[in-house]
Order: C-alpha cells, then structure tokens, then sequence
C-alpha cells in the first residue's frame, strides 16, 4: 500500500476526475498540504478500487407499500430483519427531518412489505443509527438536536414500547450520559451494547454500556491514525464479538474488541456508511458516498464479503454509481433468505436485492 498524508482530500472538476485513469487518481488526488489550520492530518492508505466484481442479485421495484401518512419515501435511513420474521425500517418523516412532524418514523412490516405497526411520533429529530438485536428489541438514534429532542438513542420493544432512553434531549454533550451526534449501536450477546457517537461534527467515539444502560467505558478521537475516527458512521459485530467500525471519513473499517483494543482496518469494502454482518460472517458494506473527491475511483454500492478474512466477493452496484449529487443506500439488513435491503437517504427510497434464481 502507497501512504499519502494529507489534511483533507482535494475537490477536482467533475469531467479532469472522470477522465483520470483510476490507478492515478488513487495516487494523486490526495496531496500534502502544510499548516492546515485547525485540523489534524488525514492519514490515507490508497487502495486500487474494488469495483468489477460479480452482482448475484436482482433489484426488485417496487417493494414495500408506503407507510400510512406518506405519499412518498421520505429519507430512509435504516433496514433490519428480526428474529420474528419481520423487517423493521426508519426513515425521516418528511424529506429528511422529523422535526414537527406527525408521521411514525418507525414502521415494522411483513416480509411481503405490508405495513403492520408503526411508532416513534414526536420524539426524533433526525433519525439516524437502527439496529434490530438478538432478542427482538429495536434500537435508534437520533443525530441532531433541535426544540429539547435529539442526540439520544432509544431501546423499544417489537410492537413499540419505549424500554429504554439514554442522552440528555436537545443537549449535546460528551459524558458519560451524552451525545453528540450518536449515529449507530449495535448489541452483543450479553446484552452490553455499544454506541458510536459523532457525525462529522462533535465526538468521534464508541461508547460501551452495560445491559441496563450504565456507562462502562469509551474509545477515540478525531484522527486518522489506528484507533483514531472521524465520523464513526456506523457499527457491526461478528460471531466472535468483534466490533466492525464505519470510519467514514478515513474511508476505512476499523475492528476493535469489546475493550476498544485495535484489531485491524480494512478499506477494501470502499467508504462505509451502514454495515451488516450476518450469523455465518457474511459482511456486506453499504457505500453511499464514494466517486467524489472523497473517495475518488470507488462507485458506490454494496459490497459483499467475508467478516472472517476481509475478503471482497460480490458488489451490487448502485444505480447512480457515479453521479456525485447523489448517495446510496446508507442503512442495510439481510434477513435469511438473503434479500438485502438497502435504505437510501438522498433518493429517498427502500431498496430490496434478491439473489438471483432465489429469495423472495
């Protein structure tokens, strides 16, 4: 790997980008620049694109029927199965805010996409982190503050009940019992669970709770360095109890043990904004940002793989892989017949992948 230090990536006109041979955008479109102020240096290791692989699956259109209320999609930010049998999904309300609105950002629906219970009016702001844990329980967080609600993540159970709330409502802060933009929480086996917390703005942190939501530790720091985040997007655990870290802005997933010890990074899967692992290990990695100067090369998409080794296998290539203005799926789930789901916050729509030659 070619290490290049730089304080932020260089934006390049559409058309120079576009007609750059990827090997030499990889290397070239970052720069050293001295006495940035105000921010630390960004460390990036290129990595030549991983994007000609084989898609095994289809995209069904169009899937699931819309939520009372909504005459169209609004932002759509998480999709998750549950042990029920159901899929669970959030979204924004209207456009890409629930603030003031009336609508239920949480719906739960039957796997044919039929709506069937629906929650969460009035207590988000922007929803944002969802995770559907071992036991049934659905997870959100919301990332913004706004009129006494957000940076707060809440606990329900499958029909609805609020069994747990953590954060300070509208305050956004960096204790023990705050956030500041909490983005994603997933929940291992014993029911500890682990929130990451900042969103390009604020922290750049894990923190890990206890079952009944008592604070027990927290890890990181803005940078780029091994163990170092900026903008931790989103968070998974395989079967052994690993942590899978989005890192968005160093374009990287970086594994932790449940201590926040490093493991290792990988920036294969491209720019990572959801990730989902399943029983078997199977990771699959939502990029919805790259091409840009960002992450310039990488189409976005979904790029399947193996949990166990880091190895990149499949890629489902999103629709406008390479339009800038626009972001795929962020949000993603697999339930066990293997459709994956994608939630598209900018297009504003539910996306359903069936393998192909099975799956429902």
């Amino acid at each position: 790997m070619t290490e290049l230090l730089t304080c932020r990536p260089l934006a390049m006109e559409d058309g120079m980008l576009h007609s750059i041979k990827t090997r030499f955008a990889l290397l070239f479109s970052f720069v050293v620049m001295v006495g940035c102020s105000g921010q630390g240096p960004t460390r990036n290791l290129a990595v030549e694109p991983v994007n000609d692989l084989p898609n095994p699956y289809e995209r069904v259109e169009p899937w699931a029927e819309l939520p009372e209320g909504l005459k169209q999609w609004p932002a759509v930010t998480g999709a998750e199965p549950g042990p029920d049998g159901n899929l669970y999904v959030m979204h924004r309300c209207f456009e890409n805010t629930c603030s003031g609105r009336p609508e239920a950002p949480i719906v739960k629906y039957d796997m044919s996409g039929q709506p069937l219970a629906s929650w969460g009016t009035g207590m988000f702001v922007y929803p944002h982190g969802f995770h559907v844990d071992y036991e049934g329980n659905v997870w959100a967080t919301d990332a913004q503050g706004e009129n006494g609600l957000g940076h707060q993540v809440f606990k329900f159970s499958s029909d609805g009940k609020l069994m747990m709330t953590l954060g300070v409502a509208g305050v956004a802060g960096d204790g023990p019992d705050t956030f500041n933009q909490p983005t994603d929480i997933v929940v291992a086996r014993n029911g500890d669970f682990f929130v990451t917390d900042g969103h390009g703005q604020g922290n750049n942190r894990v923190v890990k709770f206890s079952k009944d939501g008592a604070f027990i530790m927290s890890w990181g720091q803005y940078g780029s360095d091994p163990g170092e985040l900026n903008a931790p997007h989103t968070i998974a655990m395989d079967s052994k109890g690993r942590l899978f870290v989005g890192d968005r802005w160093n374009n990287r997933i970086q594994i932790f043990d449940q201590q926040g010890q490093f493991i290792d990074e990988w920036r294969q899967f491209g720019r990572p904004s959801g990730i989902y692992i399943t029983e078997n290990d199977m990771i699959y990695v939502s990029d919805s940002e790259s091409w840009g100067p960002d992450n310039p090369g990488w189409k976005k998409g979904i790029r399947i793989g193996s949990a166990k080794n880091g190895s990149v296998e499949h890629f489902i290539e999103d629709i406008e892989s390479t339009t800038i203005e626009h972001s795929g799926a962020e949000g993603i789930g697999v339930d066990s017949a293997g459709n994956v789901y994608g939630a598209v916050v900018r297009r504003r729509m539910l996306e359903k992948h069936v393998p192909r030659g099975g799956g429902s």
